[in-house]
């Protein structure tokens, strides 16, 4: 017991020990991977955000030149130099709308010195510049310094995101006014808009106006000044616009590279990304990159897992090979004992084989008798099966015995007259009258042999072989039998087979014995009714044929419907059934590949069983 305790003790302190340097060595394998991580992002960054300002500048640089070459048409110095002149005015307008069309342009529009509006593309909106004073804007005040405009903002008119570029309409060394140009950027955020990087443009204030996520415009990179808020409400760059910061924690990596904590979304969640800037010199823009750092969060997870599994594997397996050289020594001396123990074992278990040996040999010839019994009753079983078959068929032909004899004595009179007309029409010489009584006494001896044949075909017992049978040979066949009891019962019986040419597999003999037993299961059942009906019902689905026979009798109790299968259940009066129709049917059927069932019926009860349908092949000749 104290060596055990010692064992564990040097265990777990060695467990502790692998724990506490595993812990350092995932520490320094995290900061390095980590920062490893950011180094390639911002690589990767750099090359993504000169493609986007490439991309910007060549934008920008399409329409810079636009307003330049306007400014030098005389259209615009003459309109400026004869403001109130409509005519003029009119044909400048239609100028300027065509110039916008050609150039993919929101709006091109010439202010006066005062930086009133005179003439417009958009001359023909709900709302154009037209009479609309720009003097406050800093493209407008740049162009009327002789330089060229640039200016971000919203319309104060149409509330859409534009740049401006401006330029001096000049009448020889004097500036009459300037001619200016809104592009669209929209544009620009759609075609970025699918990266996996966010990208945005801020104004020399920090406020972002392009974006790749929508969420994140007219905000700021970081809090801005008091004075800075109310000067770009003043120039109502962006109008009523909110200005709110993105994030306010930011810790700089190094130069023009930042890492930040921002808001995502509706601002309930927050996401650290990489922030990569770049100045535009000529637009006045920064340009930003935006890298989330989740990315890393995994790869630093994934380096972790790996260098942990690995430093784990290491540890279990110098943890096995003592283990194992522990153990060798002590199999050592386990197997000097099991050799002892070994020894005395074989002695018991070779006493013990011997005695299981006499024990099998004996259950073995108690196991072959047993089988041997088991046969013979089994083909006792049978033999006793087969007469139990035909003890039901007797029974069924002795309780329609009364309707049998009915139906013979009718005929044995009649033969008896013709008998006697006969012989006085021969007398008399009539003997055509006395040929026609010969031949009705043929016809009923023929009708009596048939009676018979089907009751000898009917009382035989069964091979059980199983063939194609014609279902209308054996309803017909039982019905020779049944015939008597039914027109003696006053029950109508409706025969419904569809198609007339149903075959199916089973024993001729045996089916018959079946509807016998059904029908004639019916038959009882409908005594005291007035009205008494019974349905064979006949129809193929799919490979199967169903054959159903119902009455219109009171039906069958829920609480026996679990009995009505079990040998010598009856709910028939006393001598009129011995219980065993409805047991001896069920099992043909099963022999038949079928199971006979009690169907639901709004009337009577309703009995169904299913064959297999024998698939009828036509030849053409």
């Amino acid at each position: 017991m104290p060596i055990r305790l010692s064992r564990k003790k040097k265990g777990f302190i060695s467990f502790l020990f692998f724990i506490i340097i595993l812990i350092q060595i995932l520490n320094v394998v995290s900061v390095w991977t980590y920062r490893r991580g950011l180094v390639e992002l911002a690589q990767q960054g750099n090359v993504r955000l000169e493609l986007y300002i490439n991309y910007l500048q060549g934008i920008l640089g399409k329409y810079e030149s636009l307003p330049e070459l306007l400014a030098i048409d005389n259209s615009l110095v003459r309109a400026l130099l004869n403001p109130h002149e409509k005519k003029r005015i009119e044909i400048l307008n239609r100028y300027l709308e065509t110039i916008n069309r050609v150039s993919d342009t929101l709006d091109t529009y010439l202010m006066n010195k005062d930086g009133l509006t005179i003439a417009a593309s958009n001359w023909n909106a709900e709302r154009p510049f037209i009479g609309r004073n720009f003097s406050y804007r800093p493209y407008f005040k740049q162009a009327m310094k002789g330089k060229l405009g640039r200016y971000f903002a919203l319309g104060s008119a149409s509330s859409k995101r534009g740049y401006y570029f401006a330029y001096p309409v000049r009448k020889d060394d004097e500036i009459l006014g300037a001619v200016a140009v809104k592009i669209n950027i929209d544009l620009v955020e759609q075609k970025w808009a699918d990266r996996d990087e966010n990208f945005l443009v801020s104004d020399p204030d920090g406020v972002i106006f392009i974006t790749t996520n929508p969420d994140w415009r007219f905000k700021s990179l970081k809090p801005l000044e008091q004075d800075v808020l109310e000067r770009i409400s003043v120039s109502r760059r962006y109008q009523d616009a909110a200005i709110v910061p993105l994030g306010d924690n930011v810790n700089t990596l190094w130069e023009k590279v930042e890492i930040l904590n921002i808001e995502d979304g509706a601002g309930k969640d927050r996401r650290r990304v990489l922030k990569q800037s770049q100045f535009m010199p000529q637009a006045g823009w920064n340009v930003h990159i935006l890298t989330d750092t989740r990315v890393l969060r995994k790869k630093v997870l994934i380096v972790n897992i790996m260098v942990g599994t690995g430093f784990s594997l290491a540890y279990i397996l110098v943890i096995l090979l003592l283990q194992r050289s522990h153990r060798q020594a002590q199999l050592h001396r386990v197997e000097e004992e099991s050799k002892r123990a070994l020894q005395e074992a074989n002695e018991q278990l070779e006493t013990r084989v011997s005695d299981r040996t006499q024990k099998l040999t004996e259950a073995n010839e108690l196991l072959r008798k047993e089988i041997i019994d088991r046969k013979q009753t089994e083909i006792k079983l049978k033999r006793t099966r087969k007469e139990l078959i035909h003890a039901a068929k007797l029974a069924v032909l002795g309780q329609m015995s009364a309707g049998i004899n009915h139906e013979l004595n009718q005929p044995l009179a009649a033969i008896r007259s013709y008998t006697d007309n006969g012989k006085q029409f021969l007398q008399k010489g009539q003997l055509e009258n006395a040929m026609w009584n010969l031949e009705q006494i043929g016809e009923l001896t023929e009708r009596m042999a048939q009676i018979g044949n089907q009751l000898k075909l009917f009382s035989r017992k069964s091979s059980g072989m199983i063939a194609v049978v014609p279902l209308h040979g054996v309803i017909d066949g039982a019905l020779e039998i049944l015939k008597p009891s039914l027109r003696k019962e006053a029950v109508a019986l409706t025969i419904d087979i569809r198609p007339d040419n149903l075959e199916v597999r089973a024993n001729h003999v045996l089916l018959q014995q079946v509807l016998v037993n059904l029908i004639s299961n019916a038959m009882q059942a409908l005594e005291g009714q007035k009205v008494k009906k019974i349905l064979l019902e006949c129809y193929a689905i799919g490979e199967k044929v169903v054959v159903a026979v119902q009455d219109n009798g009171p039906g069958i109790a829920k609480e026996v419907l679990h009995e009505i299968f079990e040998p010598f259940f009856t709910t028939k009066k006393s001598g009129q059934g011995l219980g065993l129709g409805l047991t001896i049917s069920d099992r043909i059927v099963r022999d038949f590949g079928g199971k006979i069932t009690v169907v639901p019926s709004a009337e009577g009860a309703r009995f169904e069983f299913t064959l297999d349908k024998i698939v009828q092949e036509t030849q053409e000749l």
